[in-house]
């Protein structure tokens, strides 16, 4: 439901006139209640539990892709947009403790790259849907926006059927519980670990470039600097994450079985700028490109997201996810905006592709400030206040406190 604007850009712009600062803020806008919200979402998941704010989040998300679908009018799709951000973000991090509850210590990297795995497959086929739904796209901008809405309705379904198996494991004394409910500290929020927030800092500076890329911009690009038809463009760009699909669950058993979690992650981080340098000076194939995105996208999210469970104690996941999110959103809400006023500022588009040279830059030296926080996360994990992330047997904060 987050990637249909992508598929979209070209029509939006075509039968509604909207400009690249408008297609960046229905992204934007999407991250930006987060900035607020997903913290409180997350202190809320460690209090109420997973399952029960998996289940409200989702009926919001369903309700936001119902409103962003029903008028072409900017301000009410923008809406819609909002009111689907309010409720998706806190669902993930919802989602992300209850894999870190029941899998802590057992195979918790590759449950969480299987996880992503499923998402990347969902974005995946919002990528090539110009293929699948050719006839929605021939019919105009508003029939993929209620494909959209059907998969929020599918999301809320299997909230529900998650909250029925949590409250049946609840009745059966076999939740996945680390402590009992506490209240909400919010001095919580300050007190974790150098090597959470270096975790942090590379989760946003790595989504910040790859996102607003891949799925409001990328598109676009391809089709006006390569030249690419709506639909080669699409299906381009859904090779990230059709890659991400089946290579995450690999990075995530080689993280389970071998360690080297903070280097995987240096690795990976450096793939971006470099993908975005080549693109900059225009010396790269597009299939080498989509190599690189790939293996940088596939490899990041499946080792990072499980090592914040090994730096923070499992009473405190909601908080410390909750927290990575809402600073994520920012980043996230930033460079979109950032994104498109570059690429309206410099006129890019399908008669001038070198506008869309400022963008390209923006992103690259993004991305390679994310490589120096893996770095410094390598350095510190090597020393005496490291978690093992370097090591097969992390630790796992919460057993040794």
């Amino acid at each position: 439901v987050y990637d249909c604007i992508g598929p979209l850009a070209d029509h939006l712009q075509r039968l509604l006139g909207y400009s690249d600062t408008q297609l960046g803020t229905l992204n934007a806008i999407y991250s930006f209640p987060n900035i607020f919200l997903v913290l409180i979402g997350g202190l809320l998941t460690d209090r109420f539990g997973a399952g029960r704010l998996m289940l409200w989040t989702s009926m919001i998300c369903f309700a936001g892709a119902l409103l962003t679908a029903i008028s072409g009018n900017f301000a009410v799709m923008a809406a819609g947009r909002l009111l689907f951000g309010i409720g998706a973000e806190t669902m993930i991090v919802a989602a992300t403790v209850a894999l870190g509850l029941w899998f802590l210590g057992r195979s918790l990297a590759l449950a969480m790259a299987l996880n992503l795995s499923l998402g990347r497959a969902g974005s995946y086929a919002a990528d090539v849907s110009p293929v699948w739904a050719k006839g929605a796209y021939d019919a105009g901008w508003q029939d993929p926006l209620w494909i959209a809405a059907a998969f929020a309705f599918a999301a809320m379904l299997a909230s529900i059927g998650y909250w029925a198996i949590e409250r049946r494991a609840g009745n059966q004394t076999a939740a996945p519980t680390s402590a009992p409910a506490e209240k909400i500290v919010w001095r919580d929020v300050l007190s974790f670990d150098r090597s959470y927030w270096y975790v942090l800092a590379l989760c946003v500076t790595f989504y910040s470039v790859i996102l607003p890329f891949r799925s409001t911009f990328a598109i676009k690009y391809f089709q006006h600097a390569h030249g690419l038809s709506l639909d080669a463009a699409s299906i381009m760009n859904s090779y990230v994450f059709l890659a991400a699909v089946f290579v995450s669950p690999v990075f995530g058993l080689i993280a389970d079985r071998f360690g080297w979690r903070a280097s995987l992650m240096i690795l990976g981080s450096f793939l971006l700028p470099l993908t975005f340098l080549l693109l900059g000076i225009g010396q790269a194939q597009l299939w080498t490109v989509t190599v690189l995105v790939g293996i940088s996208f596939s490899l990041v999210p499946a080792i990072l997201w499980p090592s914040v469970a090994h730096v923070v104690a499992p009473a405190r996941l909601g908080t410390a996810f909750g927290l990575m999110t809402m600073i994520q959103n920012i980043g996230l809400t930033f460079s979109n905006l950032a994104a498109g006023w570059l690429n309206d500022a410099a006129s890019a588009g399908a008669e001038n592709p070198a506008g869309y040279q400022p963008m390209l830059w923006y992103f690259g030296v993004l991305a390679l400030v994310g490589v120096i926080f893996a770095v410094l996360l390598r350095q510190r994990e090597l020393g005496p206040h490291g978690h093992g992330l370097e090591s097969p047997e992390a630790r796992i904060h919460a057993i040794l406190r």
